[in-house]
């Protein structure tokens, strides 16, 4: 049984936490223990005092996973509410990783720079875009990142320039035992059409083509080379086909909707039946953009506080 050493945190720090709570689809187990810093200090001290063997699991609004039903062992930890800073310089916006995406793109606006309108699009956190590159509406994260910083498992953080990464769609290629916990992103001045009412009609447009407002986690698959995987799964006639609780959604094809108390185990079986219709009637494979966390069943003990 692994034993847990707390330092003098001043953010919350939870053992055996139910995750439902935690994650936009809203179902999932445990995790053995779930830390919220404070702040960035906070996180330095709990990962400088804490044992280093223990996994670590970043969630920050909880889109674009699904949280199993066996939960998840080790160290949780949850950004939003404790990284939360944002500051501006010249044509530049650091905001920690905390921070929505939606939130930062009308910050940026708000300051008459463009560049990020793309973000409100995106139902997560910085933390996230940047470690999967997710983005919408024909933009993505790691084309405006100029620096990001990073923390390791020693609580140590450091700055690395967007060269040392290499990107790609919905893909970011890291550095072991590290994790983003802040980035800085390249604005532009405002140009003829104001970023205000660019993001307004972004939005319009999502509200009236996605399940906005239901429990689900945003678009499950990848969109294949040339292709669209809605499109693939609506071919299928898999609109509306369900699976216990778990339902594709019949505005947008790519969404699962949370539907009638789903468990985890409902949503990934209907992944799976869905790339199996794929691959039947395409001989193509469909792969997730939504990432698995935890085990489909295992050991729940909880991490003792010593």
């Amino acid at each position: 049984m692994t034993t847990l050493e707390v330092p003098n945190v001043r953010g919350r720090l939870l053992f055996n936490e139910p995750l439902s709570r935690y994650n936009t689809w809203g179902v999932g187990g445990k995790a053995q223990c779930l830390f919220q810093p404070a702040d960035l200090d906070d996180l330095c001290d709990f990962f400088a005092n804490s044992d280093p063997s223990l996994a670590i699991t970043w969630l920050g609004l909880g889109s674009n996973v699904l949280v199993r039903d066996a939960g998840i062992k080790g160290i949780v930890i949850i950004t939003q509410g404790g990284l939360n800073k944002v500051k501006f310089g010249h044509q530049q916006i650091y905001a920690q990783a905390g921070v929505a995406c939606a939130k930062l793109a009308r910050a940026a606006a708000r300051e008459n720079l463009t560049g990020i309108e793309f973000m409100a699009g995106i139902p997560g956190t910085l933390g996230g875009a940047l470690a999967m590159n997710a983005g919408a509406f024909d933009g993505q994260t790691w084309d405006q990142v100029e620096n990001v910083e990073v923390i390791n498992r020693q609580g140590k953080i450091f700055r690395r320039n967007a060269g040392d990464f290499t990107y790609a769609y919905r893909q970011v290629q890291t550095h072991q035992d590290e994790w983003f916990v802040s980035a800085c992103l390249r604005l532009n001045p405002l140009q003829a059409t104001g970023a205000v009412e660019s993001i307004k009609t972004l939005l319009a447009k999502r509200s009236a083509t996605q399940p906005v407002g239901k429990k689900n986690c945003g678009c499950v698959f990848k969109n294949p080379a040339n292709a669209y995987a809605a499109s693939l799964i609506e071919n299928c006639g898999l609109k509306g086909f369900s699976i216990g609780g778990a339902c594709v959604s019949t505005k947008h094809a790519n969404f699962i909707l949370n539907q009638q108390q789903a468990t985890a185990a409902d949503i990934e079986a209907l992944i799976e039946h869905i790339q199996a219709s794929i691959r039947e009637k395409y001989n193509l494979e469909l792969v997730p953009e939504v990432r698995f966390l935890g085990d489909r069943a295992g050991d729940k003990t909880g991490v003792k506080k010593s």
